[in-house]
């Protein structure tokens, strides 16, 4: 679970979440009342998901009599959290929702995250599912098909990758054919669905993309489509097999909770569906689904680093081994591991990763309810900001976050790889995270390819202005060099993006070959700039009296700023150097010398 410190200190001292109940599709709440959903959360977390952890890891979905079976623990956790209203949490009232900042609802699911992902993903799929339901269905369709899915009475997941397509969307094969009533026969095979088979609920909704027979080949011809599991009557209620079948369970290194599914779509009978939008507008809805998903794949990348990071924490705290350097005399007892310089630097590396991810995680969030609820240049601002912040939203807490339950790992030592304790399953789970929702390397690609040039650089600049705001105040005499450093990472970045962008224009493949090396160095100095700020808001509290335990937060705050800033951002010229030259070994090496 996540700590109710660090929470308050990211969602009211770093990003004002409390005054969004100013804006009146939030009138009536305030922190009280998020708060209390938080505590909600935190509490289903230790109920009914952090028990569960293991058995649902080693317990994996299998199929039993024809049907998927998983492990009992996962149904009541399921029936908890659609009860306390977590899958509605940021729907309108009048639909059955909470109504509640995207940001709050966000912190809320990390609780069940970092308690137990294998179980989490059930209801995170389909709160993603029903979001795209009501921002491009219809009011038909929304009045049917939402009101069971935030009840919890029906899951859903979104059905894009088939066998031969992988991530690339415009090869996909899967048919759909007119009825005469206005419906779809969908014909095709989907794989790596996660949440596609399961008697949690009495019906799943799979959010589908396929070709319209005649459309346009490429992206341009894609459909979106609501394919259930089961038919239902004009009561809404499950009437019978829509022929979507399960071709076989994939057994993962991680997330074995969660079933991975290939599907067969109308291989035994008419599989039907509905239209949602207009035709050749699939994949442009399903970006709205897909972004939300890759922010949630960081956030639960996110979870699992700051869930090893405090099981390796626990452990040198309580752990004795050793004497200092310089100790000679035997007979003094062992010191708790947590006095060796070491284990304190693994510690950090494991903080800054998980805090750091925390802070980016929750900041995306609020970005959305700015978009939702801000005036038009609030509106503007958000959108830009969240064009190129998703990719490296979705990466780097899996890449650094890796590094960081990696770190803790290793401060537990031979306990660390063993069954027995979380750090190990935690380890599995999140190395999953770089490959979910489109590889880190295809985010790369969307980051340098995509959203830099976008709208003549506009999502860009607007990424450096906000770096400027997060260092804006760190003029102390402790704070000013950090500053200074993030300035010039900041223009080391620049530079390679200026120095890429014209070789990207004249041959793309070249320009982009090292893409994911531009990742690495724009993550680094956003993770800069989000330390920084966490710094000046903790010496401005320090400054203002802060004393017993909220002292010392601030200033393990303060000093893992000064451990990034001394130990992480330097990577970043390393980066930079590799862009600026151009670095063309990848590029230049021919399949048949390997």
């Amino acid at each position: 679970m996540l700590k109710r410190r660090d929470l308050n200190f990211v969602l009211y001292e770093l990003l004002g979440a409390d005054a969004l109940a100013e804006r009146p599709r939030y009138a009536g709440q305030g922190r009280e009342v998020y708060d209390a959903v938080l505590d909600t959360a935190d509490g289903i977390a230790r109920e009914f998901y952090a028990p569960n952890r293991k058995a649902n890891d080693q317990q994996e979905p299998e199929v039993r009599d024809g049907r998927v079976w998983l492990q009992p623990g996962v149904k009541p956790a399921w029936d908890a959290t659609a009860e306390a209203g977590i899958i509605a949490s940021t729907h309108d009232e009048a639909r059955g929702g909470l109504q509640l900042p995207h940001v709050i609802a966000s912190a809320a699911i990390g609780h069940l995250e970092a308690a137990n992902i294998g179980t989490a993903s059930y209801p995170m799929l389909t709160a993603g599912a029903s979001n795209l339901i009501a921002a491009f269905g219809n009011e038909d369709q929304k009045t049917r098909w939402l009101p069971p899915m935030l009840t919890g009475r029906f899951s859903g997941t979104m059905a894009l990758t088939e066998p031969d397509a992988g991530s690339s969307l415009a090869d996909l094969r899967t048919k759909a054919i007119p009825n005469a009533d206005g419906t779809y026969r969908i014909e095709g095979t989907k794989i790596w669905i996660s949440g596609g088979e399961h008697e949690l609920t009495e019906n799943i909704v799979h959010l589908v993309l396929a070709r319209i027979e005649g459309a346009p080949s490429g992206t341009k011809g894609i459909s979106l489509f609501i394919v259930p599991r089961r038919r239902v009557d004009a009561a809404g209620n499950p009437a019978g097999d829509n022929h979507v079948t399960l071709g076989g369970l994939i057994h993962k290194m991680g997330w074995r909770g969660t079933t991975s599914t290939l599907l067969n779509f109308g291989e035994r009978g008419e599989c039907f569906g509905e239209l949602v939008g207009k035709p050749h507008h699939g994949l442009a809805y399903m970006f709205h689904m897909m972004n939300e998903a890759r922010i949630g794949v960081g956030r639960a990348a996110m979870a699992m680093a700051y869930a090893a990071y405090h099981v390796g924490l626990e452990y040198a705290q309580q752990r004795r081994q050793g004497r200092l350097p310089g100790e000679k005399d035997p007979a003094k007892p062992p010191v708790t591991i947590i006095e060796h310089a070491d284990i304190r630097r693994l510690l950090l590396t494991a903080k800054t990763a998980a805090e750091g991810s925390l802070h980016l995680i929750l900041l995306c969030a609020r970005l959305v309810d700015e978009q939702e609820t801000g005036d038009e240049a609030a509106r503007a601002r958000a959108t830009r900001l969240l064009e190129v912040l998703t990719p490296i939203a979705k990466t780097w807490p899996s890449i650094y976050g890796q590094e960081g339950i990696s770190s803790a790992l290793q401060v537990m030592g031979g306990y660390g790889y063993a069954r027995e304790y979380d750090v190990e399953q935690l380890y599995r789970d999140n190395r999953l995270n770089q490959i979910h929702e489109g590889t880190n390397g295809i985010q790369a690609l969307d980051l340098l390819g995509r959203k830099v040039v976008q709208e003549d650089g506009a999502c860009f600049k607007a990424l450096l202005d906000e770096l400027q705001q997060l260092a804006a105040g760190a003029t102390s005499a402790a704070l000013a060099p950090l500053a200074a450093q993030l300035q010039g990472a900041t223009q080391r970045m620049v530079a390679a993006t200026q120095t890429l962008l014209p070789t990207m224009s004249k041959e793309p493949a070249r320009g982009l070959a090292n893409a994911s090396v531009y990742l690495e160095l724009v993550s680094r100095v956003v993770y800069g700039a989000l330390w920084l700020r966490q710094a000046v808001v903790a010496e401005a509290a320090l400054a203002a009296g802060a004393s017993g335990d909220d002292r010392a937060f601030y200033e393990g705050k303060l000093q893992a700023a000064q451990f990034y800033f001394g130990f992480e951002l330097p990577k970043h010229a390393v980066d930079a150097d590799v862009l600026i030259r151009n670095e063309a070994s990848a590029f230049e090496m021919r399949s048949a010398w390997f």
